[in-house]
């Protein structure tokens, strides 16, 4: 399965401060056209949200259900239903120097073995630039990427 991993150094925005807006995913639809719509609510000790974003020439759809630990400022997600037959990663937000650092992982599978070939590796670049455009959106200008 293809993976997806994006780390981000945030100078001057402490971890706890950069866990929560990393946290907040009803923000994000503000931070990149590709994400469409992110509509949050609380199940089970946790939340489910459902998201729709643009992917090539039309939307990706799948609710997921995430377990936050601010303790830990870690978010573990798994699709619940949708259109991935595999999608599931976590954010993670360290200290680091004077800010912060934020990791994105991700796992998945579009479901079209014929395919994966092709789409795959549009699908992996794409989740990295949404990422990417939406932590520089939640996070500010100063934030680089490695």
């Amino acid at each position: 399965m293809p993976e997806v991993a994006v780390t981000a150094a945030v100078p001057g925005i402490g971890a706890d401060a950069a866990f929560a807006a990393v946290a907040d995913f009803a923000a994000y639809p503000r931070h990149t056209d590709a994400v469409r719509e992110v509509v949050v609510r609380p199940a089970d000790g946790g939340l489910e949200s459902h998201w729709e974003v643009t992917f090539r020439s039309g939307v990706l759809a799948w609710t997921e259900r995430d377990v936050l630990d601010p303790v830990a400022r870690r978010i573990a997600f798994e699709q619940v239903d949708g259109d991935f037959a595999v999608f599931a990663g976590a954010w993670a937000v360290r200290p680091e120097g004077d800010g912060s650092a934020v990791t994105f992982r991700a796992t998945f599978d579009l479901g079209m073995p014929s395919l994966a070939p092709m789409i795959d590796p549009i699908a992996e670049r794409t989740l990295a630039e949404n990422v990417r455009a939406i932590l520089g959106g939640l996070l500010g200008p100063d934030v680089t990427f490695s």
